[in-house]
């Protein structure tokens, strides 16, 4: 696999998908290199994730940069992406420049940004400095006391010119790209023909430059979990409970 640089990612706009997984560790960075996957975003999800929480906003900037080292240890080709976990950046200009920094020196390549015109200085200061920035609108997770959950956004008229809204601003503000989260297909569509930055979607439907999933979901290592925007492309769960089980009969025989 050949090295994924941005500027090779931005000229898959309209000619090219992108495809993107959510990793946290060395051994499936390894595996989604061998993929042949293009980029890997090290997400604030690993709070779910990896540390049973239920939403994103406990998570660390410290502990984002300690899984950016691992991942970027097992693959070297993919473009790497680091999540900004909430109380990275609120705070100020300058507390959201410090906090990107430290995730670019953990390895990273961007950083990624959830919100629209609030977050716009930030993305500004941020490329100027030379550091990617990958924006967020739509269900942006670290907003979920505000929604009052991982619903769906963009159901109303004023939510669509919101979101549509909110990706413009960050383009304008420098944004490389786009993740666009759970909105819906036609508001997508709509937004990646508008920009000229590509897009990423994950529950948006396909009409989006590219698509993301978490790894862990696309394997389907957890039956409960079945949103309707997943397709699951093994069942781990089952694989790895069977296993386990063989493994522990073994001991108890021998």
């Amino acid at each position: 696999m050949m090295k994924v640089t941005l500027p090779k990612l931005k000229i898959k706009k309209g000619t090219e998908k992108i495809s993107m997984v959510t990793c946290y560790d060395a051994s499936f960075a390894r595996l989604v290199e061998k993929a042949g996957i293009d980029s890997i975003l090290v997400g604030d999800s690993l709070g779910m994730v990896i540390c049973g929480e239920e939403n994103t906003l406990k998570v660390s900037t410290e502990e984002v940069a300690y899984h950016v080292k691992a991942v970027r240890k097992g693959a070297a080709n993919p473009f790497l992406i680091a999540d900004m976990p909430f109380g990275s950046y609120q705070d100020s200009v300058e507390t959201g420049v410090k906090n990107a920094v430290a995730l670019i020196k953990a390895g990273a390549e961007a950083v990624k940004i959830e919100g629209g015109s609030e977050v716009c200085p930030l993305i500004s200061k941020l490329v100027s400095f030379g550091i990617p920035v990958v924006a967020h609108v739509g269900l942006t997770p670290q907003y979920v006391h505000k929604f009052g959950g991982f619903a769906k956004r963009g159901k109303s008229e004023e939510e669509r010119r919101f979101i549509m809204d909110s990706a413009l601003e960050v383009e304008k503000a420098g944004a490389d790209m786009i993740v666009l989260e759970g909105i819906p297909e036609t508001l997508a569509s709509e937004i990646t023909k508008k920009v000229k930055i590509p897009t990423i979607g994950i529950g948006a439907g396909t009409g989006t430059d590219g698509q993301v999933l978490v790894i862990y979901d696309l394997l389907g290592m957890n039956a409960d979990f079945n949103p309707a925007f997943l397709k699951k492309y093994a069942d781990l769960d089952s694989v790895v409970t069977e296993a386990l089980k063989e493994y522990k009969k073994d001991v108890a025989e021998n």
